[in-house]
């Protein structure tokens, strides 16, 4: 996203108040600016007044809740942009419905975590919304009004569009994978569920097959799961993602619950490696029923997916007629494809900003009474830190019972 808008001649700085890591991507090489930014301080104002911007994107909807207030302050006619990544509180309502043994409720999507995304969503004036189905879930269970939403998807650079050196044959290919961060709750989930189904798939394998868990941070637990023997081996943080899919017949992915786009499958998919998944796995990926575009199978059970997994190991035809169906697939996250409409109704959003927010009264409403109350504890919690600084620069400088300091 921040590619895309900095080839569209926008001035983009990122501001974050998170700690640099050592992994984290040079934004200075992409010609981006980066800044630091402090949470519940008037310094954020400054810096507002200082940038101007035509536009804010907030990074998930807790961001929203943290700074947008300041925006709507300091900035009102700055364009507010949600990038929702996923629904939160869609895979909060799946995962809560995986641990009790039963299908998803109603009740499930109206919890606190709801009441608090969708309220972000209806306080910014357009949500980028990563797949379809998500989208329908937002106008047709929280009734937000489809002018609020933007579809936005992964968007692949067109490089990665065409079949790349990577995409090995079958026959140059063995063994199977997974690759997910270990933090985040389905990808440890998936794993669970691999290490529990694996006696079941390896006996419908060829002897010495072997399946390879990689993923950043992975916590003794996952690595005690590890074995050699049993084929069953945890590889951990990979440096580049590809190691995961560009030498492997399958990607495993039987995904229990969880939301938005799985970008392991379409990472699968560009270096030319068949994955077996689940309904939660594809969604939002086909656009066919009986996801028949998908470059790849989708099953939920234990036996129906370790049948799958073995019979597509073992089936050169079936293997390279599905790698063969990744590129075409691929195509509707194409970024020269996406990135025009997206500017052109961002434009026109910013064009009309006046009528757009008129439009919209629950977001109005609000915003009104959120920021408010978001404001003042902010303000609150900014006040109490400045005492509490004060009161150690005072113990410090007083003298103790002996009068020396």
């Amino acid at each position: 996203l921040l590619r895309m808008f900095r080839d569209a001649n926008w001035q983009v700085v990122c501001a974050s108040s998170a700690e640099p890591t050592p992994h984290q991507i040079n934004l200075a090489d992409e010609q981006i600016t980066t800044a630091r930014v402090a949470l519940n301080c008037q310094s954020f104002a400054t810096q507002l007044q200082q940038w101007q911007p035509t536009a804010v994107l907030f990074d998930r909807f807790m961001l929203e809740e943290q700074f947008g207030w300041w925006v709507d302050e300091y900035c009102p006619q700055a364009l507010k942009l949600l990038d929702s990544e996923d629904l939160h509180c869609l895979r909060q309502a799946r995962a809560q419905a995986f641990k009790a043994k039963r299908a998803v409720q109603d009740s499930d999507l109206a919890g606190e975590l709801a009441l608090r995304e969708i309220a972000a969503v209806l306080r910014c004036d357009l949500t980028l919304t990563i797949s379809q189905a998500e989208l329908s879930l937002l106008t047709d269970f929280y009734k937000v009004p489809p002018t609020q939403l933007l579809y936005c998807p992964f968007l692949l650079p067109d490089h990665q569009l065409s079949p790349p050196e990577v995409q090995q044959p079958f026959a140059t290919r063995q063994h199977l994978s997974f690759i997910g961060n270990f933090r985040h709750e389905p990808n440890w989930q998936t794993v669970l569920r691999l290490h529990a189904w694996w006696p079941t798939l390896r006996a419908l394998l060829p002897a010495g097959t072997e399946l390879h868990i990689y993923g950043a941070y992975p916590p003794p637990k996952a690595t005690a799961l590890s074995s050699v023997k049993q084929g069953f081996i945890v590889k951990g943080w990979a440096q580049d993602a590809a190691v995961a899919f560009s030498g492997y017949r399958l990607l495993l992915a039987p995904l229990p619950f969880g939301a938005g786009l799985k970008g392991k499958l379409l990472e699968a998919a560009i270096y030319g490696c068949p994955a077996v998944t689940t309904t939660i796995g594809v969604e939002g990926l086909s656009q066919q029923a009986e996801y028949g575009d998908f470059p790849g199978l989708v099953a939920d059970d234990e036996l129906a997916f370790c049948q799958a997994a073995a019979q597509l190991y073992q089936d050169d035809v079936h293997w390279t007629a599905l790698q063969q169906r990744a590129q075409p697939w691929l195509q509707q996250f194409a970024q020269s494809r996406l990135t025009g409409p997206l500017h052109a109704h961002i434009h026109d959003c910013l064009t009309h900003l006046a009528g757009h927010r008129q439009q919209h009264f629950t977001g109005n409403m609000l915003k009104y009474h959120h920021h408010r109350s978001t404001r003042f504890m902010g303000q609150w919690i900014e006040a109490k830190n400045a005492l509490a600084k004060a009161r150690a620069a005072n113990e410090i400088a007083a003298p103790d019972a002996s009068g020396e300091l």
